[in-house]
């Protein structure tokens, strides 16, 4: 259970981060101490033990099935998402309460001294302001939002649906996040097989949404699903990847009364426009690569 006990209204949540030098666009060349790798020659032995300890690495993080048909892949925008991202918004996609929720989360589940990836990201990371982090790359669409935020060391400018394969080294990151964007991915079986690659054992992947959504870019299988089904796609993305551990489910749904199932027009027409008025609420699926760790 998530406590928001003394979690300050961040609806200025750029004002309250701590100020940093201008992030680098990120290029693995420049991270620190980048690793070396030697050729080792394999041993020769033939081992029943080994076999199989070889045969289940090599199946992790191979997919084991697609979840979406071609028609669920499908957008209603069709054009290249570059073109739509093109331009910097400056805003906050989600309410103070999602946005509090979300950095509760990651203050419990994210260690100090983390490698982070966020993917999807934009001008804000809405990580803890008093917490520090070793290393945290960003990546978006949009290399004007990514420059604002003071969190990110460095970023990239990558579009997923286009190419989901990540320039970063195997086993390179302690968590990867990915907040209010999954219902854009186009091929989130595949994405989620190269988070598990750049992940290090035991590393976490936190996937959080809400209701909000640009209507027309999210993919089919999402647009017209209910909150139900979009929680239980986002299970299947992780569980058709083989490795990583069962998937945990967080929810905070707002309190009674609030329209969030409304389908007036001007409703339907808010969602278009990515701006559903009215409290979100608060989904987060949660997975760990092979293991999920201990801590004292």
């Amino acid at each position: 259970m998530i406590s928001l006990e003394g979690v300050s209204s961040i609806r200025k949540t750029h004002d309250m981060l701590p100020i940093h030098s201008k992030p680098k666009p990120w290029n693995p060349s420049n991270a620190p101490n980048p690793p070396t790798f030697k050729k080792i020659l394999p041993l020769k032995i033939s081992n029943t033990w080994n076999e199989n300890k070889e045969a289940n690495e090599s199946k992790a993080g191979r997919i084991k099935r697609l979840v979406l048909t071609n028609e669920g892949r499908t957008k209603l925008n069709t054009f290249p998402d570059r073109e739509f991202y093109a331009y910097p918004r400056f805003v906050t996609h989600v309410d103070d309460e999602f946005i509090a929720t979300l950095t509760d989360l990651y203050r419990e589940r994210l260690k100090p001294g983390s490698e982070i990836l966020d993917l999807m990201s934009s001008w804000i990371s809405h990580l803890p302001n008093e917490v520090v982090y070793k290393r945290v790359v960003g990546h978006g669409l949009n290399a004007q939002e990514l420059a604002r935020n003071s969190r990110m060391d460095y970023f990239f400018v990558k579009d997923l649906n286009q190419d989901q394969k990540l320039e970063i080294e195997d086993s390179s990151f302690d968590a990867v996040l990915c907040t209010v964007s999954v219902q854009y991915l186009q091929q989130p079986e595949k994405a989620f097989a190269e988070v598990f690659r750049v992940l290090r054992p035991g590393g976490v992947f936190i996937v959080s949404f809400s209701n909000r959504l640009f209507y027309e870019k999210a993919i089919n299988a999402w647009r017209d699903g209910t909150a139900y089904s979009r929680v239980q796609l986002v299970l299947q993305y992780f569980q058709c990847i083989e490795g990583f551990t069962q998937p945990e489910v967080i929810r905070k749904l707002p309190s009674a009364g609030n329209s969030q199932d409304d389908k007036s027009p001007f409703s339907w027409f808010m969602k278009w426009l990515g701006l559903f008025s009215g409290s979100d609420p608060f989904y987060a699926v949660i997975a760990y690569k092979n293991f999920k760790p201990v801590y004292d």
